[in-house]
């Protein structure tokens, strides 16, 4: 199994609006001719499937610890999601007369990452994760199909294309203009690398019932866009930079939170469906206070042991991790290493399962 196997997630916008943005010109005629003719429409809103529960994700998340905490650096993970998030339609499209005005941190996320969207109707994106530094991922899906896309830093290109010519012999492709590979692992199951580009490669891997045929009438539809038009694209569930303070409010409303916690800091999760910020902003909580609890037990701080202790054991009674537990497997996680710490123990691999910087 391989390590883009396992961060297909979900998330849901619609980016064939865009040409109701207007920052894509001349596709409204080919849209309407595709719903036209499109005999699956009825597939477009099908509910996702369920993924995998833990198993095969658990190994991939002790290794991807910063992605879990989407601190100090990014790293692709999965955060043992099993089930894509349901999100709703995309924000209606600004006016013209009404421009919408995006934070500098929104945009500068924005701009790190590649800015590929699928330009068709029907496809929708549910999960975004990363984007503060030159790596993330997002994942489209219509009906049974999955398509994929991480992006790395340039420099990690030459050993992954190594790595891929032991799948299939490379096929040049260009994706909007981008020139790349394709590799077929097999007769439904392909993957493109396009080739380094303002510090980043993209590798795009498709999931679920795919033909050749389709899959490249999907590549001649993925279009890069600039900042603005990607954040527009985003439904309002995605959490950017300027959601992230009402956000946390919801997340945080019964959490206790570690002494001199910076909630203000949060803005710097860059851009992430709730599930992902769920888990970054309790990883911060969480290593805060096992933080302090080791602080305490060293000074021999009885008082301030017992806080800590509380508030982790609080952790079964935290409404979003309850939320998150019928999606994903972070909520377990989080609250084994919170009870082996109120036991008196601190795990020793904490720091890699909760991300913790």
């Amino acid at each position: 199994m391989t390590e883009e196997h396992l961060d297909r997630l979900v998330r849901e916008a619609d980016p064939a609006r865009l040409d109701v943005i207007g920052h894509l010109s001349g596709v409204k005629q080919t849209l309407l001719e595709e719903i036209m003719s499109d005999s699956t429409l009825d597939r477009f809103v099908e509910p996702p499937q369920r993924q995998p529960r833990a198993g095969r994700r658990v190994r991939r998340f002790a290794s991807v610890a910063a992605a879990v905490a989407v601190l100090a650096s990014v790293l692709s993970g999965s955060v043992l999601l099993r089930e894509p998030e349901e999100v709703g339609e995309a924000d209606p499209a600004p006016t013209a007369g009404a421009p919408v005005v995006y934070s500098p941190v929104a945009m500068r996320a924005a701009e790190k990452n590649p800015r590929l969207l699928i330009n068709r109707p029907g496809w929708k994106a549910a999960t975004v994760y990363g984007f503060t530094q030159e790596q993330g991922t997002i994942v489209f899906r219509r009906g049974d199909r999955e398509l994929e896309m991480n992006w790395y830093p340039a420099g990690n290109y030459a050993d992954r294309y190594a790595d891929r010519l032991n799948v299939s012999p490379p096929k040049a492709v260009q994706v909007d203009g981008w020139p790349g590979h394709l590799f077929e692992y097999s007769a439904g199951d392909f993957a493109v690398m396009l080739r380094p580009r303002d510090g980043v490669f993209v590798e795009m891997r498709t999931g679920g019932d795919w033909s050749r045929k389709e899959f490249d009438r999907v590549l001649a539809n993925v279009v890069r866009t600039d900042a603005r038009t990607w954040l527009g694209a985003l439904p309002a569930e995605i959490v950017t930079p300027e959601r992230v303070r009402a956000r946390a409010a919801e997340v945080l409303a019964d959490v206790p939170l570690p002494p001199a916690f910076d909630v203000a800091a949060l803005a710097d999760v860059g851009v992430n469906d709730p599930y992902q910020f769920g888990v970054a902003v309790t990883s911060r909580v969480g290593c805060a206070w096992i933080a302090q609890w080791q602080r305490a037990k060293a000074s021999g701080d009885d008082a301030a042991v017992r806080r800590a202790g509380d508030a982790l054991r609080s952790s079964h009674g935290w409404r979003v991790l309850h939320q998150m537990n019928d999606r994903g497997d972070w909520p377990e996680v989080f609250w084994e290493n919170a009870d082996r710490v109120v036991a008196g123990a601190v795990p020793a691999g904490y720091r890699e399962a909760l991300g913790c910087a």
